[in-house]
């Protein structure tokens, strides 16, 4: 031990490891603005052309600096955007299975202004907030108020809305959003006419699913004042050929011939095998599996069942 006068040594880096230190940062940080520098001038030549194709570019605003830190947001000038969005993206994913909606919106919009072009950000950003958040809202126990657990549905309907078409705006080069946009107002916003409209964009990218144009008809017919219209489509695509004539297809068709009078001469005459099991004329016919009422398009909404809860007895 030293000697009680003698002065105490503090163990404290030399200064040959902090200029060390100091330069190894310092080479870190060069490189990365070195590489921005060589990046800038192509990814700006990009961004014009984008923006002449209708894209926006990736926005790198003080929200997202307060977010991902001093690093990250040099990362992301230095042309490691799509390393910081990945990152963003695995923290949502983590915030999911904690139910924080509000701070996986948040991770989302940075998201997505990182990587706009990246369809699937916004495709599953989309269904997280109008399927994944209105269900958890609309079932929150802490909230005694139904109205307002419908009204938070609905807002989170909204966001999802929002998020496809923001996503279309960057995208509208790819059919995929313009489907989950039909699907969204189909099954959550009941917006059928606007349904329709977004499956007919999408059914026009040579690269989308052929059933596009029977989802588009389908969603027509379910909207008023456009029934005609709906009924030549179906007419259309009936006549195509057999593998057009899906039982959905054929049940849809054969209500608008009622529906609108069509003269029997011109009717197409629709058989019951043609149809789903459930609108069988003689009302025959075994019960349709799930299977089958998911292909037909008919699945009935689930019974309300209240079970009393019974606590398991302790051993």
């Amino acid at each position: 031990m030293p000697p009680p006068d003698s002065p105490v040594e503090l163990d404290l880096p030399s200064k040959p490891l902090r200029q060390r230190t100091w330069y190894r940062t310092s080479v870190i940080v060069a490189i990365l603005l070195a590489f921005g520098a060589v990046r800038l001038p192509i990814e700006l030549r990009l961004n014009e052309e984008h923006r002449a194709a209708y894209f926006h570019g990736a926005k790198l605003n003080l929200s997202l600096r307060q977010q991902i830190g001093q690093l990250g947001f040099l990362a992301a000038l230095g042309g490691f955007r799509a390393l910081v969005a990945d990152g963003l993206w695995i923290q949502a994913h983590i915030d999911w299975t904690r139910t924080q909606w509000g701070k996986m919106l948040f991770l989302f919009n940075n998201v997505t202004a990182l990587q706009p072009r990246n369809v699937m950000f916004w495709d599953v950003a989309a269904w997280h907030m109008a399927w994944n958040a209105s269900a958890y809202v609309l079932n929150d126990a802490s909230e005694p108020h139904i109205a307002l657990r419908l009204k938070r549905q609905h807002e989170y309907f909204i966001i999802g809305k929002d998020l496809l078409e923001r996503g279309i705006a960057n995208n509208p080069d790819r059919f995929k959003l313009y489907e989950s946009l039909g699907n969204l107002l189909r099954d959550k916003l009941d917006d059928h006419l606007n349904a329709s409209i977004n499956f007919a964009k999408a059914a026009k990218f040579a690269d989308s699913p052929t059933y596009e144009y029977r989802f588009s008809a389908y969603e027509l017919s379910h909207a008023p004042g456009h029934e005609r219209e709906a009924y030549e489509e179906l007419r259309r695509l009936y006549l195509e050929g057999d593998k057009e004539r899906l039982p959905t297809l054929c049940s849809r068709l054969k209500y608008l011939q009622e529906m609108l009078n069509i003269p029997a001469s011109q009717r197409i005459n629709i058989p019951d095998s043609m149809l789903p099991p459930s609108q069988h004329s003689n009302g025959s016919g075994p019960p349709p599996s799930p299977a089958q009422q998911l292909l037909n398009g008919i699945i009935p909404a689930a019974p309300q069942v209240n079970i009393p809860y019974k606590p398991s007895p302790h051993p």
